[in-house]
């Protein structure tokens, strides 16, 4: 992990960009972090825009999370910023555009084709990056996780036992094959769902739930779009994170 900028923001949080390898990520640290009092952790995972599209909503989380006694690291999924595309998603991206305005219904074969090969990506390097920043001085556990393509977290709470918690985003489509790797996951998890979101298949976000194999699983629903999370939906995500990481 190579740092390559650094700024304290006026509320005291510590926010560095970094690069892993050719993977860039941001690291905000709580000014209470210290190597005597390390700070837990949440990966934050963007949405597939790129970070700096999304750069203004996730510095707000984190600053957020910060005030509560966490450090958030995020990273840039394959295939957004300024990384190289993925062919094949950009495909089925296309053919899903495509479905989508001739009002027809979006196939397994487009779905799979446009989410798995970024999980198989996303999460090694996930993993790679929880590596480096645990190695970190004031960076320790438990370790949270919060994101934005849904599949990616179910997979990582499956294969990381590192991660004690998840915050699910529930707006995204999901693989079929997914489904069975929910039935394996057993952390406790806190589920957003947009009930009006015009991008996600309320159903299958629905059913995704339900085969989550946790004990410990909440849903949390609220009317309104892809974009209209109300605040004490975050506000309850933050309390939940602080039940199950301090």
């Amino acid at each position: 992990m190579h740092f390559t900028s650094e700024q304290r923001l006026d509320d005291g949080v510590l926010e560095r960009e970094f690069t892993l390898g050719e993977i860039p990520g941001i690291l905000w640290t709580p000014a209470s972090a210290s190597a005597s009092a390390p700070a837990p952790l949440i990966l934050l995972s963007p949405p597939p825009l790129g970070l700096r599209k999304t750069y203004p909503r996730l510095a707000a989380r984190a600053r957020h999370s910060a005030a509560d006694g966490f450090a958030t690291a995020t990273i840039e999924l394959p295939g957004s910023g300024d990384r190289p595309r993925l062919p094949a998603a950009e495909q089925a991206l296309a053919d899903l555009h495509r479905a989508m305005e001739a009002g027809k219904p979006v196939g397994d074969e487009i779905i799979d084709a446009l989410i798995l090969p970024l999980v198989d990506k996303a999460v090694p390097e996930w993993q790679a990056a929880l590596d480096a920043l645990l190695a970190l001085p004031g960076i320790g556990g438990p370790v949270g996780y919060s994101g934005g393509v849904i599949s990616i977290g179910v997979r990582l709470a499956v294969v990381e036992p590192r991660i004690s918690a998840a915050v699910l985003f529930a707006g995204s489509f999901v693989p079929r094959a997914m489904f069975e790797e929910a039935r394996q996951v057993a952390i406790p998890l806190h589920v957003l769902l947009q009930w009006d979101d015009e991008g996600n298949d309320r159903q299958a976000a629905l059913d995704l739930f339900d085969a989550f194999g946790t004990k410990e699983k909440t849903l949390h629903a609220n009317m309104g779009g892809h974009t209209g999370v109300p605040q004490h939906a975050g506000d309850a995500a933050a309390q939940f994170f602080a039940r199950h990481l301090n």
